[in-house]
């Protein structure tokens, strides 16, 4: 069957197909950057360290220096935790 014979209006089904193929992957894509911690708004602060301490206030020096412990911290959670899942 070639496209010229099919019915008029086929064409909003490939439409309503395409967007919820697109819906369906944004919700994964949401998902899974919610599972993953991907919305950390602390992440700014883990691009500086010592030498930027007087380009900073010193609340934002320190909350910066809050931000790169808690970070290490959970690095080292989720490498632990990858460690023991691979035993």
């Amino acid at each position: 069957m070639e496209l010229d014979q099919l019915p008029d209006g086929w064409t909003i089904y490939v439409w309503l197909i395409a967007g919820a193929m697109i819906i369906a992957g944004a919700i994964y894509a949401l998902r899974w950057a919610k599972k993953n911690e991907q919305f950390d708004e602390d992440i700014k602060y883990l691009v500086f360290d010592e030498k930027d301490k007087e380009k900073m206030s010193p609340e934002e020096f320190k909350k910066s220096q809050e931000v790169l412990a808690a970070q290490m911290k959970r690095r080292e959670e989720v490498l632990k935790e990858k460690e023991e899942q691979n035993r």
